[in-house]
C-alpha cells in the first residue's frame, strides 16, 4: 500500500568526510528501502573500514521502520544524532553509515554529538532530496477525436502518458496524483460526453511532478 502525501529520500548514494579533534568521521548515504538492504549496507561499510574504532549506523524506512546503533560509542552520542538528521530533514528510505578513526584526543559525549550529527547532515546535504507523490494509472478507451481532445488537457491534471495503442479506438493509459483522479475523470466524462470507458489502474510512487 502506497503512503499518501509527499515521500522524501536521498536523490544519491554518497559520503562526506569531516574532521574533529583529529579523529576522522566518514559519513556514507544510501537509499534503501528494507531492513535487509540497510543492515546490508552496514555491513559492507564495516567490511570497507576493518581498521576502524567504530561504525555508527542509522536508518528509517517510509513504512516507519528505524533502527540506530552506537557501536560501543557511548550511548546517544552516535545513531541517535544520525538518526536525527535523517528525521529533521523529513526523509525516509534512507540508511546513514559514520565510520569514525580515533585520532588520539577524547572528543567526551558532547563532542561525539556533534561530530556524528554534523558528519550525517554533510553526507546527507551532499546526496540531495528526491520528492514522491502517490502516482495512480488511469486507462481510456477513446475515439480518436476525444483522444485529440484530451491530449490538450493532460497538464492541467499533471497528468503522464504511460503507453498507447491505436487500434479501432484508442487505448491510452496515463498516471497522474491520485489526488486528482477523481476530478480528472469527471472531466473526462464531460469532455467525451460519456463515450470514453475508463479504468483505474495501480498506484505506485513516482517522482513529484511541477505544477
Amino acid at each position: 500500500m502506497v503512503n499518501e502525501g509527499v515521500f522524501r529520500t536521498v536523490m544519491r548514494d554518497t559520503e562526506a568526510e569531516i574532521l574533529e579533534k583529529r579523529s576522522t568521521f566518514i559519513a556514507a548515504v544510501k537509499r534503501v528501502s528494507t531492513v535487509e538492504e540497510a543492515e546490508t549496507f552496514v555491513k559492507a561499510r564495516r567490511k570497507m573500514h576493518p581498521d576502524a574504532r567504530h561504525t555508527v549506523f542509522a536508518y528509517l524506512l517510509k513504512d516507519g521502520n528505524k533502527r540506530y546503533g552506537d557501536d560501543s560509542e557511548p550511548q546517544g552520542t552516535a545513531g541517535m544524532p544520525t538518526l536525527r538528521a535523517i528525521e529533521t530533514r523529513g526523509l525516509s528510505d534512507v540508511c546513514v553509515a559514520t565510520t569514525r578513526y580515533f585520532g588520539g584526543i577524547l572528543l567526551g559525549a558532547g563532542g561525539l554529538t556533534r561530530a556524528y550529527g554534523a558528519a550525517a547532515h554533510e553526507a546527507l546535504e551532499q546526496a540531495g532530496v528526491a520528492e514522491f507523490v502517490s502516482f495512480t494509472d488511469v486507462q481510456l478507451d477513446l475515439t480518436y477525436p476525444d483522444y485529440q481532445r484530451l491530449l490538450q488537457e493532460l497538464p492541467r491534471f499533471l497528468a503522464r502518458e504511460r503507453g498507447c495503442e491505436f487500434a479501432e479506438r484508442v487505448m491510452l493509459t496515463v498516471g497522474l496524483p491520485s489526488e486528482r483522479v477523481e476530478v480528472f475523470l469527471a472531466r473526462v466524462t464531460d469532455l467525451t460526453a460519456g463515450r470514453a470507458i475508463s479504468e483505474v489502474g495501480e498506484t505506485i510512487l513516482d517522482a513529484k511532478p511541477e505544477a
